[in-house]
């Protein structure tokens, strides 16, 4: 995150004069940082508030007091029309109003009306989200042949992103003490809001993850680990996927795609919904909705199966 865009040390008298919004945006993040909130949540709402806050300068607004409902619908609609999907429009959102209602309560201002009250968040509809499809990860599976490291590696990767559901920072941040490679048990020490909880693997994805442990022959604590030996990052495992789509010849999926297949997999073969809600460290079943959001086989199926009339009749 590009912080110098912002203060970022604790407040003097003198900033209360004052309504600047970068300053202020500099307080609040500081703020945030006292609160003890995770490192991924504050960069998130810098990242988000440092787009605002470029687009209130190219308006020629610096202050808090200049910024006005319209302003922030504008800046709503741009993103829109720079191919924001809706649940990402609805993040800013979402960061621009906590901000506000801190600074609000915060410096308590005379005679300041806040803007934010009078935007509507933006409509955010619940649309499903397509996942991986197991044709594509058993095509990925067949490139990770030759008997290399990295074979080992990515095939163990693809296996455990899909059996576990883990979210990508999640995935990256495990080391080889959080995973029980007998039992399947891996324990996820800071999830999402810094809650940890486990997860579990099958017996086959059990088997590929020993295999590869035991051709490392580096000592990084680290579970998923760049051919230097170094941990393995977010640019190093999109591009692993990119490299084993490429290879197979099926469209490149994201990380999150294989939690989605999780998700849905799961839910097919029975697990009930709070259950799936646990695995996968979800605090609202929002999210699980749009997951498993049902496709029109789905429908038929279960509708064909559940007739009343066929099991009565």
């Amino acid at each position: 995150m590009e912080t110098n865009l912002f203060l970022t040390q604790s407040p003097n008298l003198e900033i209360y004069q004052t309504d600047d919004l970068r300053k202020w945006i500099g307080i609040y993040l500081h703020a945030c940082r006292s609160r003890n909130l995770a490192g991924g949540t504050i960069e998130f709402y810098g990242k988000k508030l440092r787009a605002f806050t470029q687009f209130c300068l190219e308006n020629n607004i610096a202050n808090i007091s200049q910024i006005s409902a319209d302003l922030i619908r504008q800046f709503l609609i741009a993103l829109s029309e720079s191919r924001h999907r809706p649940a990402g429009v609805h993040c800013y959102y979402r960061s621009i109003k906590t901000f506000l209602k801190w600074y609000e309560r915060e410096t308590e201002p005379e005679g300041w009306r806040n803007p934010i009250n009078k935007v509507d968040a933006p409509f955010v509809p619940l649309e499903p989200l397509d996942p991986v499809s197991i044709e594509t990860i058993k095509a990925m599976l067949e490139t990770c042949k030759r008997g290399k490291l990295s074979d080992a590696r990515d095939k163990a990767s693809l296996l455990v992103l899909l059996d576990t559901g883990m979210r990508l920072a999640e995935f990256l941040s495990l080391n080889m003490d959080d995973v029980d490679s007998i039992t399947g048990l891996i324990l996820i020490r800071s999830g999402k809001g810094r809650k940890p909880r486990n997860v579990y693997l099958g017996d086959k994805s059990c088997q590929v993850l020993r295999r590869y442990v035991k051709e490392r022959k580096d000592y990084n604590p680290a579970l998923w680990v760049s051919k230097s030996g170094e941990r393995l990052t977010e640019t190093g495992l999109r591009m692993m996927l990119r490299r084993r789509a490429a290879q197979a010849g099926v469209p490149v999926p994201s990380p999150h795609d294989f939690r989605r297949a999780f998700a849905i997999e799961r839910w097919r073969v029975g697990v009930d919904i709070l259950t799936l809600s646990k695995l996968m460290g979800h605090t609202s079943l929002q999210v699980l909705n749009r997951y498993l959001k049902q496709m029109g086989e789905d429908l038929e199926q279960a509708a064909k199966q559940s007739s009343p009339v066929d099991r009565n009749f």
